[in-house]
């Protein structure tokens, strides 16, 4: 008896899948097997999408958060038309150079709309990805965007702790686009779900103020009705699709060894007994071709009644400039204003305050900056008049009150990065960068314009001790690739790193800002001295005797060490570093002119040495800390630490000999 089309259509995403996995000895058939029919209906039924055109603004978005299962997405791609997917492409699953890598990759791949495989993350991206279209539709309206997001997650997502932060958040807004399909197939890695959680996830999306649905995720028409009933729901639903790891597996599926490994040739080939399925590997049938090409044809269709729309918008150039990622005009005069003011004021003031003060300037003008905090907005300065809050009855608003939910805060902002329209930045401690890494780190790898705002930056936050003290951090955040962490001097410092961080479009920035209060030391504003990473801001008088290097909250105890020095007839010059990664994007004339060939070097920064060598050498002396903080006044810990004027003046003095 003859298959139905759908059911050959879901067959060849678990003979794809399976195959691939099989060729490249390594991989996860489980998963693509087991929710193959959902996807099906998904895809050929529901999803709005132009294979011809992968970047079209108001397609519906699909995540894939349990991203080892990625064989399915890469086979959705192939049969659905993407070009750059072809066959050999799928043959090439898992090898250095193809698009299929192991983990799908945003950027690498036409389709993928997010990097994902740290399971949880697409999740939390989905709701920014939904957040972004809700605030872009309420700003341009339904007849430019009008899209869902749909996510796929497994239960390994839903156990990680990202995904309870995430679903409180999207369920608080009431994200009614966001559609979240839960691989229900009671497996993990290591055997059943129940040997390690026995949560009810449906009572658990219920409680956070989700719509939820359960059907058998094998039954094409219950799939069906589960998303024509979340697709009217008023808020985030979540379909439990109840299925079978390793769907079409006689020996394997159900079970855990159908996770993470290939099937094996012999019970590939009874898998293609059980399902129906006589071809050989890496063969699709025409049949099956054409039935997988008709949802593409219909999005087409969509798309160019899409365009017609666009093309008669009296918002169509200010939609797509928003979704292009260009920044509005005028910006910069605006910004170029307010530093001007701030070199004649020399305000004394904490670079949280200054950031706080800069950004009342830049969203006012650029009208994409879409702000918010980690329940921290006192401390952190992020939002401004021009950012009212969003709600679930205004989506039209610019800020985001994120709660105490650090994680889902960047991962979300990284979806509404990459839904595009909206240039996301927050705040929170700097400490609490401990919460955010993963999702930093996959915005890096993205290439995301995201900005994360990061205040009490070291032992000033005083007396609330070593726990909320960031020691460690400004360096490991150095140390993560394509991620600019900028510290600040003063004011006009501040100013500057915002205007870089806003003109940096391949990877995130952290602003890394004082609680304390410092002093102006720039009354320079006609160029952005921050622009190369690092800038010698007071030469010493006369020739050189040796160079001060500090960052941030640092710099003025370096000038005023310099003052005590000269009058010992010692010449110090100060460089002030505010971002290491600009800095070592200069070349080696401009670095040796700014730190000096072979003159001794001192750095200050009340943080570990870790780095500092490169630029001070190992017998270089550092002024910083060696060890957590304490509980004290911020100035007296600075004292408590020996990061002061006199020790500063002790170590030039030790260093030149004099």
């Amino acid at each position: 008896m003859a298959l139905p089309n759908q059911q050959k259509m879901a067959n060849a995403i678990r003979a794809l899948s399976m195959d691939a996995v099989q060729a490249a000895k390594s991989g996860h058939p489980g998963m693509p097997m087991g929710m193959a029919d959902a996807a099906t209906v998904l895809f050929s039924k529901f999803l709005k999408f132009d294979p011809s055109d992968p970047e079209w603004a108001d397609r519906d978005r699909f995540i894939l958060s349990a991203g080892h299962g990625s064989m399915l997405i890469y086979s959705l791609l192939h049969l659905t038309g993407y070009k750059s997917m072809t066959m050999d492409q799928i043959r090439n699953f898992r090898q250095l150079g193809s698009i299929t890598a192991g983990h799908p990759e945003y950027g690498h791949t036409p389709g993928v709309e997010t990097t994902t495989g740290p399971l949880g993350q697409g999740i939390a991206n989905g709701v920014g990805f939904a957040l972004a279209e809700r605030h872009m539709n309420a700003r341009y309206g339904d007849e430019l965007v009008d899209h869902y997001t749909y996510v796929i997650a497994g239960d390994g997502c839903l156990m990680e702790g990202l995904s309870q932060e995430a679903i409180g958040l999207a369920g608080h807004l009431k994200l009614k686009k966001l559609i979240l399909l839960w691989d229900d197939n009671n497996i993990s890695i290591d055997g059943p779900i129940d040997i390690s959680d026995s949560t009810d996830q449906i009572k658990r999306f219920k409680a956070s103020g989700w719509n939820t649905v359960a059907c058998d995720g094998h039954d094409p028409a219950k799939v069906a009705a589960a998303l024509r009933k979340a697709r009217k729901s008023d808020k985030p639903t979540m379909i439990a699709c109840k299925t079978t790891i390793g769907k079409g597996s006689p020996n394997k599926g159900g079970t855990s060894s159908a996770h993470g490994a290939p099937l094996g040739p012999d019970e590939i080939a009874l898998v293609r007994e059980a399902i129906d399925w006589p071809y050989p590997p890496f063969e699709i049938p025409d049949d099956v071709y054409k039935d997988w090409k008709k949802p593409g044809r219909r999005g087409r269709k969509a798309n160019r009644a899409w365009k017609a729309r666009l093309k008669d918008h009296d918002l169509a150039d200010d939609f797509e400039r928003a979704m292009a990622g260009t920044l509005n005009e005028g910006w910069k005069e605006a910004l170029d204003a307010y530093k001007a003011q701030l070199a004649t004021d020399m305000p004394k003031q904490a670079t949280r305050v200054s950031s706080g003060n800069t950004l009342k300037v830049l969203t006012n003008n650029l009208t994409d900056m879409m702000s918010g905090s980690a329940d921290l907005e006192g401390s952190n300065k992020t939002k401004t008049p021009s950012t009212p809050v969003i709600t679930a009855d205004n989506y039209g608003g610019r800020y985001v009150n994120y709660g105490i939910r650090e994680h889902a805060m960047a991962a979300a902002m990284n979806g509404l990065a990459l839904h595009g329209g909206v240039l996301p930045y927050s705040g929170t401690f700097l400490v609490f960068t401990d919460y955010c890494r993963p999702s930093i780190r996959l915005a890096a790898l993205m290439n995301q314009r995201v900005i994360h705002v990061m205040t009490h930056d070291s032992i000033g936050v005083g007396e609330d001790g070593p726990t909320h003290q960031p020691i460690e951090h400004v360096s490991s955040l150095r140390a993560m690739p394509n991620v600019a962490v900028f510290r600040p001097a003063d004011a006009m410092e501040t100013a500057e790193c915002w205007e870089l961080a806003l003109e940096r479009t391949d990877g995130p920035s952290v602003l890394a800002l004082t609680r304390q209060g410092l002093p102006a030391l720039r009354d320079d504003a006609d160029k952005n001295m921050c622009a190369r990473g690092g800038y010698v801001m007071s030469p010493g008088k006369g020739a050189d005797d040796v160079i001060l290097i500090a960052t941030g909250s640092e710099v003025h105890l370096a000038m005023e060490a310099q003052a005590r020095l000269d009058e010992q007839g010692i010449s110090a010059r100060v460089v002030s570093l505010p971002c290491w990664e600009l800095f070592e994007q200069q070349d080696d004339n401009y670095i040796r002119s700014v730190l000096g060939k072979d003159l001794p070097k001192i750095a200050i920064e009340a943080g570990v040495r870790h780095g500092w060598d490169k630029y001070i050498g190992r017998s270089g002396q550092f002024i910083g800390m060696d060890s957590f903080g304490a509980s004290a006044p911020g100035g007296d810990l600075f004292k408590h630490f020996g990061i002061t004027t006199d020790a500063i003046v002790a170590a030039a003095q030790s260093v030149v000999g004099k």
